[in-house]
């Protein structure tokens, strides 16, 4: 438990990464959008219709901001820290333990931030002139269960499949990563290729629960795919 507590605290030294970068990156996301209401304001439409709202809430970019970041995040989490966890006696395994309760802490920071954001979009009636940044389809469309749990899984995964490509590049150096995407993209395709045929009834099917399954089956495959890779792994 002390090892796994050590690697937490170790990936807690970046700081700044951790608890700030998320939200500079979401702060410029929300002036962009702020700057995108403006001009649709000044073409003509109106804030409070119901044409504004539901172009505003069909906005995901405050999330595909986020993803590039966490993924990269994720890689660098492990590449860069995986070999001075293990100078300091850390074992293997305590390391893939305290770099996932790591990645959990982040995401629920990082809920938690967005969900008070979120709160205080709704109580300003979306920031005084009905620009919308967090009460969006994407987050849960206002509710704020919905986007605790979004935000949380979505970072998780992300966070957890940057750490996967991390951990192939240390043990099979730039070869890994790209063994990794290989197989990724023949699995997505083989999938496609099975539900193709059904895809109108899947979607017309389809149940958020749905992607909360997605996203623990990933988490879950990500851990431990880092764990055998990162087992045998030599550090250079």
């Amino acid at each position: 438990m002390n090892a796994i507590t050590s690697t937490v605290k170790l990936h807690l030294n970046q700081r700044f990464n951790t608890f700030i970068t998320p939200l500079l990156i979401a702060g410029t996301v929300a002036l962009i959008s702020v700057g995108i209401s403006l001009v649709f304001w000044r073409a003509g439409s109106l804030p409070g219709t119901p044409g504004w709202i539901q172009g505003s809430q069909a906005n995901p970019g405050i999330v595909y901001a986020l993803v590039g970041f966490l993924v990269y995040f994720g890689v660098a989490s492990v590449a860069t820290t995986f070999p001075f966890a293990l100078t300091l006696g850390t074992t293997r395994r305590a390391f893939v333990t305290g770099t996932l309760a790591w990645y959990a802490l982040t995401a629920a920071y990082i809920a938690v931030i967005f969900a008070v954001l979120n709160a205080l979009e709704q109580v300003t009636d979306h920031w005084f002139v009905g620009f919308y940044i967090f009460d969006v389809h994407v987050l849960g469309a206002g509710d704020t269960t919905r986007l605790l749990l979004t935000v949380f899984l979505g970072v998780l995964t992300a966070l957890t499949i940057g750490g996967v490509f991390g951990a192939s590049w240390v043990r099979f150096g730039a070869r890994g990563p790209q063994f990794i995407a290989v197989g990724l993209l023949l699995v997505v395709g083989i999938a496609l290729l099975v539900v193709i045929a059904d895809l109108a009834e899947l979607i017309a099917a389809f149940e958020l629960w749905w992607l909360v399954v997605a996203a623990g089956a990933v988490i879950v495959a990500s851990a431990v795919g880092s764990w055998l890779l990162l087992r045998p792994a030599i550090v250079r």
